[in-house]
């Protein structure tokens, strides 16, 4: 089942760091089956407030992107974007091909106090 990692990055200031954690991203990737799906792209906030950009990379799995995040080649450059960047950053399992959202429904139904 594909997972995603998602990042929702504050606007930075360009610093040399910045650049070479993006020449080097794709690198670390690569290799667990990852690859770009947003990576800085216009966004627009239809309720709430998101200031900043969002980066999202595809995976084959969660063990994939969790191998990735934990990989030596990733932990490595991380503090180059770390250091200059704040942010939220996570890791998501996406549903399976054909998901029916009736199960969450239901155990929620069932979860609500009897009137």
């Amino acid at each position: 089942m594909t997972a995603y990692v998602i990042a929702h990055l504050q606007d930075a200031a360009p610093h040399p760091e910045i650049a070479e954690y993006i020449e080097r991203l794709p690198g670390t990737f690569e290799p667990h089956g990852g690859r770009y799906l947003v990576h800085v792209t216009q966004h627009e906030v239809k309720e709430g407030s998101w200031p900043g950009s969002v980066v999202m990379i595809g995976f084959p799995g969660i063990a994939e992107a969790r191998a990735w995040w934990d990989s030596p080649t990733y932990r490595e450059i991380a503090p180059l974007r770390s250091r200059h960047i704040e942010g939220d950053i996570i890791l998501v399992e996406g549903v399976p091909e054909g998901y029916d959202p009736a199960a969450t429904v239901k155990a929620m139904r069932e979860a609500l106090p009897a009137e």
